[in-house]
């Protein structure tokens, strides 16, 4: 008997920040097909992540709970548990067949591991409620002494030793880390379009009496900034605009310390327009490369008479910084690095509309099981968005929380949100290190901590930040 139950699609980007897409208002970048699924669906303009760091962001989204729950508190800092409740386990035991194409980064692997450790394998990564696994990771492991299914790709076609030479010239940490180079691959051996591929020849085997859920999670836009020949040539004369360029306030010791970490990390003394702007361009291709891939799995739900049937998200782990106040990368409570774009498509399509209340980036694993019937994750604090994009009417959230924990032993930092005003707190001290109003202060330029003007808003968010992370 043939199960009706809609296909899921979930296509999870690496560090792509939320106004980087036309149809959150950016004229610049081309992203047609995104701009479709935000014409034909729901755009949740104020999503932030749980983290705005790889590890927590992702271990988040997968249990539905912030770091401060599952533990996962920083990069390289500790690993995904198979024994926890995750959301694509719970699709799988509702009879769902599963599939993970790309990075998850459930493991600290290699950064976090002892020299020697083997990858984690397939059946690993399985075991978080996957029935298929094509394991991918950033493009700096490529330069390891270890097989990806990318490398062997690009062995095969004789274009893993050029395409080693370009990441090994940008390695991350090194003058070149921020640097915006153009790829020596032609497009079609590009990471993008090689993990499009596998999710594309996935989708075509699967027969359709039984529903599925694929996670296609793109490496890129992530450093480094290293665009395929085809889109880089597009963006060769962009003038793309350098916004919030307030370089960041310190008014706690500790504040300072991770300030001064962040201007290392980022090489800012390198960042002049132009540097910015040769690497913006780079990530602008890698953007429009991602777009023009999720085209083509469009085009193939089509084809198949699936794509009625199919609940489609697209979203990201976090931002990119591109410059703004002097920064790249992330890691940091900014705008640029804390929002993340949201868009989710009903199958047949809703009209299209942006939701400007906060909304969690983890609320994506509620979504899913709601959308496929499935169980609800044991107590998470994750919440389905179905409702809102069905228009039923559902609850939206008061505020949003995010959280940064660099390494075991450092300051761990909460930043809250309630569309109008935002704090950062040292969680450890009570401390209140940036206070921004967004209303009248939207690139975040004037820091408000000390204003007795203030007070009042501080408190509520205080009060807000305590009572969600105690109701988790």
């Amino acid at each position: 008997m043939s199960d009706r139950r809609p296909n899921l699609l979930f296509i999870y980007a690496d560090q792509h920040r939320a106004d980087v897409m036309g149809c959150a208002g950016n004229d610049i970048v081309l992203t047609p097909h995104l701009d479709r699924l935000a014409s034909e669906g729901v755009r949740f303009d104020q999503t932030w992540t749980e983290s705005p760091i790889c590890q927590p962001a992702r271990a988040s989204l997968l249990t539905g709970r912030y770091p401060g729950d599952h533990g996962v508190l920083g990069n390289f800092a500790g690993n995904c548990q198979p024994e926890w409740d995750t959301f694509p386990r719970r699709l799988q035991e509702a009879g769902y067949t599963t599939a993970t194409i790309g990075k998850t980064h459930f493991d600290a692997w290699p950064m976090g591991a002892e020299p020697g450790t083997p990858a984690p394998t397939d059946e690993w990564i399985g075991s978080f409620g996957f029935d298929h696994v094509v394991e991918e990771f950033d493009r700096y492991v490529h330069l390891f002494d270890v097989e990806t299914p990318y490398m062997r790709f690009l062995r095969e076609h004789d274009a893993l030793e050029p395409y080693q030479e370009v990441v090994q010239a940008n390695f991350r940490g090194g003058d070149g880390h921020w640097k915006g180079v153009t790829s020596p691959l032609p497009q079609e051996l590009d990471l993008t379009c090689f993990l499009a591929d596998e999710a594309q020849q996935w989708i075509g085997r699967q027969p359709g009496d039984r529903p599925w859920f694929l996670q296609l999670s793109f490496v890129q836009p992530h450093v480094p900034l290293m665009g395929d020949p085809i889109w880089a040539d597009h963006y060769a004369s962009a003038q793309i605009e350098r916004t919030a360029r307030a370089e960041p306030e310190a008014f706690t010791d500790e504040w300072a310390a991770h300030l001064g970490f962040l201007r290392k990390h980022s090489h800012s003394e390198l960042l002049t327009d132009e540097f910015v702007l040769a690497g913006a361009r780079q990530y602008y291709a890698m953007v429009s490369l991602i777009d023009q891939r999720v085209g083509g799995l469009l085009a193939q739900l089509e084809k198949q008479g699936q794509l009625d049937n199919t609940w489609i998200v697209y979203s990201a782990d976090h931002g990119e910084m591109l410059g703004d106040h002097g920064l790249m990368a992330k890691m940091n409570f900014y705008r640029s690095s804390v929002r993340v774009p949201l868009i989710v498509r009903p199958p047949s399509g809703t009209t299209g509309r942006v939701e400007t209340a906060p909304v969690q980036a983890f609320d994506i694993a509620a979504t899913m099981l709601d959308a496929g019937s499935a169980a609800a994750l044991d107590g998470a604090p994750s919440r389905s968005l179905v409702p809102l994009v069905t228009g039923m009417d559902g609850a939206t959230r008061d505020c949003v929380v995010s959280m940064i924990r660099m390494r075991p032993g450092l300051p761990t930092w909460h930043a809250i949100s309630n569309g109008n005003w935002r704090a950062t707190i040292n969680a450890d001290t009570g401390e209140v290190s940036e206070l921004f109003d967004l209303v009248t202060d939207a690139n975040e330029t004037t820091n408000r901590v000390g204003d007795l003007n203030v007070d009042d808003e501080l408190y509520l968010l205080r009060n807000q930040l305590t009572s969600t992370l105690e109701s988790a």
